[in-house]
């Protein structure tokens, strides 16, 4: 068997061409080639670049100094704080602490204490008076007038029966007081010499206290009825009565001058008593 030179073809197959192999490449991996350059450059950029690590965290020595400035702003807060307030106990400082920023709250003034505790004051030229009866046995009755008391339990001139206090007109001053049991001992006759006794130009007040009825006489109640009283009549046993007379004079006619409340079983406010009641007002001067 002949062997076919080669580039020569053979009688009926075609001639195999041969292909040239590709130039392979350097590795950069390998010695002798740009492996040095690739190593120099990688350990360029980790000397000029941080760690990822250590761009996250920050060095020691910058904690060590934020952690000294924030001692300082706090040692300094406190200090400012303790001057600004003033030496209280420790509740009024928490409190003073707690209203720092809270609105201010606009409270109104405490109303002006009138004269015998009206709610408001009497016009000019004129005297305030309040009469109140008793309740029960130990609310005593008291007379007020021009802010002063004239019977009451403070002034220790009140007691159980009509209590009377008889005052200067035109000056304003009071000129007698006394009060008749009307439930032991005739006393009528005496309390009617009283109110007769009163001069001219006075105003007589009247409260009672406890009873007020059971030994009033006949002479007495034509005394009282005569200086402007609709209800002494209608007196009954513990009723609570009080009034305003005028001697020599005439009141106004808008004035309040008597009231009356009768004990009843149902309707006492305390046990055996009715409840007490009250009249006030102001009454213009005289002249002088």
């Amino acid at each position: 068997m002949s062997v076919a030179s080669p580039g020569v073809r053979r009688e009926g197959k075609p001639a195999r061409i041969r292909r040239a192999a590709p130039e392979r490449r350097a590795s950069p991996c390998r010695p002798g080639h740009g492996y040095a350059a690739v190593a120099g450059m990688a350990w360029a950029r980790r000397r000029l670049l941080p760690a990822r690590g250590d761009q996250r965290r920050p060095s020691g020595t910058l904690k060590a100094v934020f952690f000294i400035f924030a001692s300082l702003c706090a040692w300094y807060s406190g200090y400012l704080l303790a001057e600004l307030i003033p030496d209280l106990p420790l509740s009024s400082a928490v409190y003073s602490i707690r209203s720092i920023g809270e609105r201010p709250v606009l409270k109104a003034p405490a109303p002006k204490r009138q004269k015998c505790d009206h709610w408001t004051p009497c016009p000019p030229n004129t005297y305030a008076y309040r009469l109140l009866s008793g309740g029960g046995r130990d609310k005593y009755a008291k007379i007020c007038f021009e802010d002063e008391v004239l019977i009451g339990e403070k002034t220790g001139n009140v007691a159980r029966g009509i209590n009377i206090a008889i005052v200067n007109y035109v000056t304003g001053k009071v000129t007698a007081t006394q009060y008749f049991d009307m439930y032991e001992g005739d006393n009528s006759g005496p309390m009617t010499n009283f109110i007769q006794s009163a001069p001219s130009k006075s105003l007589l007040f009247m409260v009672t206290h406890d009873d007020g009825s059971s030994r009033l006489k006949e002479d007495a109640k034509r005394v009282i009825e005569a200086l402007g009283s609709k209800e002494i009549r209608n007196m009954r046993f513990r009723s609570s009565w009080v009034f305003l007379a005028a001697k020599g004079f005439e009141l106004p006619a808008g004035i309040q001058r008597e009231k009356v409340n009768h004990s009843d079983n149902v309707k006492n406010r305390y046990s055996g008593w009715p409840a007490e009641i009250q009249v006030e007002g102001c009454i213009p001067k005289g002249p002088s």
